[in-house]
C-alpha cells in the first residue's frame, strides 16, 4: 500500500477558548487532486496553516510524505500560495518568477508552459509587481508555485479574484498538474471547481470534518443532483447532530 503524501490524524486546534478544528482525520494520496469546502469560518484557512507549521497543532498529528510536519524536510517537495499573495514590490514580474525559479532550480521549460496557461503576457512581466491588477498578481503568484516543479501544490483559494477566462487557465494547469502526476490541495468557495477537478473533497464545518469523499459521493448520500444542494444539506445535518 502507497503511502500518502498528506495525512491528518485527528487534529485539533484552538485559538484560546474557541476550538477551531477537532478531530480532524484523512489522507491525501498522490497524484490526487483535493478540495477542501467549508463556510466562511470554517477552518480551511487554519488546517492549511497547520499543514505548513505556521501555527502549532493542539492535538493530533500532520505527515508529509511521511515525514512529522514540523521538520522542515517535509516541506521541501511542496509549493504554496496563500490567499492573499503579494509579490515583493520593488520587483518586476519578471525579477520575481526569475529569483523563484532560482531558488526552487527549476528549468525556464517549466515556467512557460504555466505562463501560458495562465496567459501571462510578457510585457505584463517587465512591469513592476505593485502596478498589477488583484488577478494578474494571482497569476503571478500561482505561475510562479507550478514552475517549481514541485509534487505537492498547497493552494489557498486559487481563483479568488480571477476573471472567467483566468479561471479557466488555472482549472486547466491543475488538470495538467493532476495528469502530470503531482498532488493538488486547494481550499475554495465555488464548488463547481471543486467538482469539475477534483478527487476527494473535504468538507469542514464547525471545527469538524463534516465529509471526505469524491464529490459523487456526496450527490448520492442526499440524493441531489447538484453539488452546491448536497453540500448545504451536509452542514445542516452538521449543525442538527452539533446541537442534538
Amino acid at each position: 500500500m502507497h503511502q500518502p503524501v498528506v495525512r491528518f490524524q485527528g487534529v485539533g486546534k484552538r485559538y484560546g477558548s474557541v476550538e477551531v478544528l477537532r478531530g480532524i482525520d484523512f489522507e491525501i494520496r498522490a497524484g490526487d487532486a483535493v478540495g477542501l469546502a467549508g463556510v466562511n469560518g470554517a477552518g480551511k484557512t487554519t488546517l492549511i496553516k497547520c499543514l505548513l507549521d505556521s501555527c502549532e497543532i493542539d492535538a493530533g498529528a500532520i505527515h508529509i510524505h511521511g515525514i512529522a510536519h514540523r521538520r522542515p524536510e517535509a516541506r521541501a517537495r511542496l509549493a504554496f500560495l496563500p490567499e492573499h499573495f503579494a509579490a515583493p514590490h520593488f520587483l518586476t514580474g519578471r525579477e520575481f518568477l526569475d529569483a523563484m525559479r532560482g531558488m526552487a532550480g527549476t528549468a525556464a521549460g517549466d515556467e512557460r508552459a504555466a505562463l501560458e496557461a495562465l496567459e501571462l503576457d510578457p510585457d505584463v512581466l517587465r512591469k513592476p509587481a505593485r502596478t498589477y491588477s488583484k488577478g494578474t498578481t494571482q497569476k503571478l503568484g500561482l505561475a510562479a508555485c507550478f514552475a517549481s516543479g514541485r509534487d505537492l501544490y498547497v493552494l489557498d483559494e486559487p481563483m479568488g479574484g480571477l476573471d472567467p477566462r483566468a479561471r479557466a487557465g488555472v482549472k486547466r494547469v491543475l488538470l495538467q498538474q493532476k495528469s502530470a502526476g503531482r498532488t493538488v490541495f486547494f481550499s475554495a468557495h465555488s464548488l463547481a471547481d471543486i467538482e469539475e477537478i477534483c478527487d476527494h473533497m473535504a468538507v469542514l464545518h464547525n471545527g469538524g470534518l463534516a465529509y471526505f469523499g469524491p464529490p459523487s459521493g456526496l450527490l448520492e448520500r442526499y440524493g441531489e443532483s447538484s453539488l452546491e444542494s448536497a453540500f448545504l444539506r451536509c452542514i445542516e445535518e452538521t449543525n442538527g447532530e452539533r446541537h442534538a
